[in-house]
């Protein structure tokens, strides 16, 4: 863990809320003069604290209407194999979020799709098709109370 003092804090919270801001903004809002401001983000970047930053995009709005949660139960031989079915859902990009759990499923994964029959073909094609899977139960999320990548720190 790095320890942050309250200025890094600041400066992350500031960036979690827009990270598009110019370092002379973060340093004004934060209370400290450009040059510390952009070493504190160049150390906090540099020691993986932040690790990138990016725009957050409606999903809705680029055609992503249908948002599903699966949970993935592996049968004994593919929990031998846990890094392998890991390294495929890495490489499909309707996957946007992966999970090892601890209980009785193996996997949580937060999925995207055009719609439901997208979905569907995702599911059959290329999820149900990965070694080791035993079952998948899909939830379908109705609607969306809160989305958020910013963390509470401090």
């Amino acid at each position: 863990m790095t320890e942050l003092d309250p200025f890094e804090i600041k400066i992350i919270r500031e960036l979690q809320r827009d990270a598009n801001q110019t370092t002379a903004e973060i340093a004004e809002r934060v209370g400290l003069s450009t040059s510390p401001c952009w070493r504190r983000i160049d150390r906090l970047e540099r020691e993986g604290v932040i690790r990138k930053r990016v725009a957050v995009i409606d999903r809705r709005k680029v055609g992503l209407n249908a948002h599903i949660f699966a949970q993935v139960k592996l049968n004994a031989h593919g929990r031998a194999n846990l890094d392998e079915f890991g390294e495929a859902i890495r490489s499909f990009p309707e996957v946007l979020d992966a999970y090892v759990l601890m209980g009785t499923t193996d996997f949580m994964l937060r999925i995207v799709a055009k719609d439901i029959d997208a979905y569907e073909r995702f599911f059959f094609d290329r999820l149900s098709k990965l070694p080791g899977v035993q079952e998948i139960n899909s939830t379908v999320a109705l609607s969306e109370i809160k989305s958020t990548n910013e963390l509470p720190i401090g």
